[in-house]
């Protein structure tokens, strides 16, 4: 199977976007909807990488980077392209940008109950980091 084509999400991808978190993802959070995709794409162009295959969307990650921290977030492969290598070409994509960026260690949004995901994370070379507690507050009404 060829390696899919790994390149960074514009405008014009944004509702596919959406679409196949739908599909794909574990779970949405606030700003999953057009308006917080596209201010991510303005504000960080390279941060929101695709996988396609065959013209068909199969993957995507968040890779930000803040000046300081290497974030990644939605690791989505879709469920039937699943165990193919798609997730780890996108990681590596999202490591190599880090790397150029000045980025020392990327860290990961991963959901407790997502146990699929622990195993892939775990084989990508990443651990739980259990002395940490996330601690969110939502900023809109």
């Amino acid at each position: 199977m060829s390696a899919p084509h790994i390149r960074a999400a514009g405008p014009a991808d944004l509702d596919t976007v959406l679409a196949f978190w739908r599909t794909a993802a574990e779970g949405t959070s606030i700003s999953d909807d057009r308006a917080g995709v596209e201010r991510l794409v303005e504000r960080d162009a390279g941060a929101l990488i695709l996988a396609e295959r065959d013209g068909e969307l199969v993957g995507t990650v968040i890779a930000g980077f803040d000046g300081w921290r290497c974030h990644l977030y939605r690791l989505a492969v879709h469920p039937g392209r699943r165990r193919q290598g798609i997730g780890s070409a996108l990681l590596a994509a999202a490591e190599e940008r880090f790397v150029a960026l000045g980025g020392r260690r990327a860290d990961a949004m991963v959901l407790t109950r997502n146990k699929n995901a622990h195993h892939a994370w775990d084989a990508a070379g990443y651990g739980p980091q259990d002395q940490w507690l996330r601690w969110v507050k939502p900023l809109t009404g």
